[in-house]
C-alpha cells in the first residue's frame, strides 16, 4: 500500500544523503565473479592436497607389538628328549636314578627359561647284567622307548670310540625326529682288563655319550652328577663355561651370510714365491663345513694370493730357539691394514659377515718366525684369531735359506695345506664360541670329544641352532620395533609397499620359527628366523625411507607457498573487501527504505 501511495503522490520525496542512502538495490555481480574466484581456488584444495599426499603402506603395528611382547615375556624353549642308559647295574633303582639327575640339571640349569634354553624331558633305563630292564619314561607320548639288551658291555673297547658312537646312534636312530633331539648318555658298569678303577668319558660327534669304568654302582652318586653335567653343560650350553652364547658376538651378517676369505700372503716375493691348489681343498674339507652350517649361514668361499704384505709388528731373535719370535703382546699390531688389502670381496653386501683367514709367510729376513706365549711355550697352530675379523697362521718354508739369484716358486703341498686348513676350522670354531681342542673338562673329570669331519658334532649344531635362532627372532623384533615407532612418530614418511611386504614376511617367518621351534625343528626354526631378521633389516634399510626418511608439513607449506600464497592472498582479500562492500551499500539502501516509509 506504501509503494502505491508512493506511485500516487510522486512529488512527496524525502531528504535523501548520498553518503548514508542510495536509492537502487545494490548488484550482486561484483560479489558473484570475487566469490566465484575464491571457490574456484577452494575446490583445487583437495587436488592440491591428493597431488602432495604421501603414500604410506599399512604396517601391521599391533602384529609387530605382540611378537615383541610374546618374545619378552615368553622365553624360546626348544624340546630336548634325554635318555640316560645305565648298563650292568643290579641294584639301582630306575626312579630314584631319574629323580637325582632331574635335579641334577635343575642345580645346573637353575631352572633357567632364558630364550634357547632345553623345555627337556627325561627318561632313565636300568639295563641288568641278565639284560633286564627296568624303565621310567618320561611325561611325553613322543620319547622313544629303549630296546631292552640291545647295548653289551662288551661293545665299549679300547680304541672303539667311532665305533660305539655309530652303535649308538643306530640303537636311538629315529628318536630324534619325533619331538626335539634325542640325547642320550649310556654308563657301563664293566670291569676293565687291568683292573683298574679308570672310568672313561666320550661324547660322540652324534648325540650320544658313554662313560665306562669300574666299580662305578658303588660311586652311582658321582656318575649321576657326571650324567646331569653331560645333559646340562655339554649337550645344552655346547662344552661353553658360560649359560649361552652370546648371539651379538656370532660371526653372522644380518642378512645371514657368511664370506669366508682365504689369503696367501707373501711377504717378500724377492725371497720366494708360495701359491696353493685351494680348489681341491675347499671341495674336499670346507664344503661339509659349510653344508653343516647352511641353516644358520649362507657361507660362501673364496681365496687370493697377495705379495708384498709385510706385517706391522717387529720380531726378534732367540738364541735358544733359533728363530724369530714375537709375543702375544704383538698381536694387535700384526695385521698391517695399509698392505694387506684383504677386503676384496665383490659379492659381499654391506650387511654380510667377512671373516678372513690369512696364512702369512714371512720373509727371508725372519724365517723361521714363531710366536710365543705369554708363559714362554711356542704356540703349536703358530697362529692367532681376533673375534669378528678372522684368524692369522703364520706358516714357515721348510727351507728358510734364500736364493739370491732369483726367487723360488713353489707350491704348498697336500699335506700341509690340510694341517693349515684343520687350523682353520679351529679358529672358526673358537670364532663361534667353541673349543678348538677336542677335550672338555670340568670338576668332575674329563671328557674326550670325537672330533667331526664337517668341523662341528650335530650337538654344537643343535646349540648353534638354539641360540642362533633366539638371538635372529630377539633382532627381528628389535628392528621391527624400532620401525614402527619410527613410523608413527614421523606422518609424513613415505612408506613403500616393498616395505609393508617385507615387514609382513618378516613376522610370518618369526611365526613359522616359534612355531618349528616348539615342534623341535631345529634347522628349519634357524632357517626362518634368519629370513625374518634378514627381512626386517631390509624393511629397516630401505633405500626409499634412506634418502627420504621425512617430508614435515612446514617443509610441504615452504615449498608450495611461494606458488600459491601470493595469488590466494589478494583472492581472499578482495573477496573480503567486497562482501565488505557488499553490506554496506545494502545498509545504504535499507536506510533509504526507511526513511522513504516514515515520510
Amino acid at each position: 500500500m506504501e509503494e502505491t501511495s508512493d506511485r500516487l503522490n510522486p512529488g512527496i520525496t524525502p531528504e535523501f544523503d548520498p553518503k548514508t542512502m542510495r536509492s537502487t538495490k545494490p548488484g550482486l555481480k561484483r560479489l558473484f565473479i570475487t566469490t566465484s574466484v575464491l571457490f574456484s581456488f577452494l575446490l583445487g584444495v583437495p587436488f592440491l592436497w591428493k597431488s602432495v599426499e604421501i603414500y604410506r603402506s599399512p604396517l601391521p603395528f599391533h602384529d609387530i607389538d605382540s611378537l615383541s611382547d610374546q618374545i619378552e615375556s615368553t622365553p624360546l624353549r626348544f624340546p630336548c628328549n634325554f635318555h640316560a642308559v645305565f648298563v650292568g647295574f643290579q641294584s639301582t633303582d630306575a626312579e630314584t636314578l631319574r629323580s637325582q639327575i632331574q635335579d641334577g640339571i635343575n642345580q645346573l640349569t637353575h631352572q633357567n627359561s632364558q630364550c634357547g634354553s632345553c623345555n627337556f624331558s627325561l627318561t632313565v633305563t636300568v639295563q641288568k647284567q641278565d639284560d633286564q630292564c627296568s624303565e621310567t619314561l618320561a611325561h611325553s607320548s613322543t620319547t622313544c622307548s629303549y630296546r631292552c639288551g640291545v647295548i653289551k658291555r662288551n661293545d665299549f673297547g679300547v680304541g672303539v670310540d667311532d665305533t660305539v658312537d655309530e652303535s649308538l646312534n643306530h640303537v636311538f636312530s629315529g628318536c630324534s625326529e619325533e619331538s626335539g633331539k634325542m640325547y642320550s648318555v649310556v654308563v657301563v658298569n664293566k670291569e676293565n682288563a687291568n683292573g683298574e678303577d679308570e672310568v672313561k668319558a666320550v661324547v660322540g660327534k652324534r648325540r650320544h655319550s658313554w662313560i665306562v669304568g669300574n666299580g662305578l654302582e658303588e660311586r652311582y652318586g658321582d656318575m649321576v652328577a657326571r650324567v646331569s653335567e653331560i645333559f646340562v653343560k655339554v649337550f645344552m650350553n655346547g662344552g661353553r663355561e658360560e649359560d649361552s652364547i652370546q648371539g651379538e658376538f656370532m660371526p653372522v651378517g644380518s642378512d645371514g651370510r657368511i664370506v669366508l676369505s682365504f689369503s696367501l700372503l707373501n711377504s717378500n716375493p724377492r725371497d720366494w714365491v708360495y701359491d696353493w691348489d685351494f680348489q681341491r681343498i675347499d671341495e674336499a674339507l670346507l664344503a661339509p663345513v659349510t653344508k653343516a652350517l647352511a641353516p644358520i649361514a649362507n657361507i660362501s668361499v673364496e681365496s687370493q694370493v697377495l705379495y708384498h704384505t709385510p706385517k706391522s709388528s717387529f720380531s726378534s731373535w732367540d738364541k735358544k730357539l733359533q728363530s724369530y719370535v714375537f709375543r702375544t703382546s704383538d698381536l694387535p699390531f700384526f695385521v698391517n691394514s695399509n698392505e694387506w688389502h684383504l677386503d676384496t670381496s665383490a659379492g659381499a653386501s654391506g650387511r654380510s659377515k667377512i671373516l678372513q683367514f690369512v696364512v702369512y709367510i714371512p720373509s727371508g729376513k725372519e724365517c723361521p718366525l714363531l710366536l710365543q706365549l705369554p708363559n714362554g711355550e711356542i704356540s703349536k697352530t703358530n697362529g692367532f684369531i681376533s673375534p669378528m675379523w678372522g684368524g692369522v697362521i703364520v706358516w714357515n718354508p721348510g727351507n728358510c735359506d734364500k736364493d739370491s739369484e732369483s726367487p723360488s716358486r713353489n707350491t704348498i703341498s697336500p699335506q700341509d695345506l690340510e694341517q693349515i686348513v684343520e687350523i682353520f676350522l679351529g679358529q672358526f670354531r673358537q670364532l663361534f664360541g667353541f673349543k678348538s681342542e677336542a677335550i672338555y673338562t670340568s670338576g668332575l673329570g674329563t671328557y674326550k670329544i670325537l672330533p667331526s669331519e664337517r668341523g662341528f658334532t650335530e650337538w654344537e649344531l643343535d646349540v648353534l641352532s638354539r641360540k642362533h635362532t633366539c638371538f635372529n627372532l630377539h633382532s627381528c623384533s628389535t628392528t621391527l620395533g624400532s620401525l614402527s615407532r619410527l613410523v608413527r612418530s614421523l606422518p609424513r614418511m613415505i612408506i613403500k609397499d616393498e616395505i609393508g611386504e617385507q615387514v609382513k614376511y618378516s613376522l610370518k617367518a618369526a611365526k613359522l620359527a616359534q612355531s618349528n621351534a616348539s615342534l623341535g625343528g631345529y634347522n628349519s626354526s634357524a632357517s626362518s628366523s634368519r629370513e625374518a631378521r634378514s627381512l626386517a633389516e631390509n624393511a629397516f634399510f630401505h633405500p626409499s625411507i634412506m634418502s627420504v626418511s621425512y617430508f614435515s608439513y612446514e617443509h610441504c607449506f615452504a615449498v608450495y607457498s611461494p606458488f600459491f600464497l601470493p595469488v590466494a592472498g589478494h583472492v581472499v582479500l578482495a573477496a573480503l573487501r567486497e562482501w565488505k562492500r557488499y553490506k554496506q551499500e545494502k545498509a545504504k539502501y535499507l536506510t533509504w527504505l526507511t526513511r522513504k516509509k516514515t515520510a
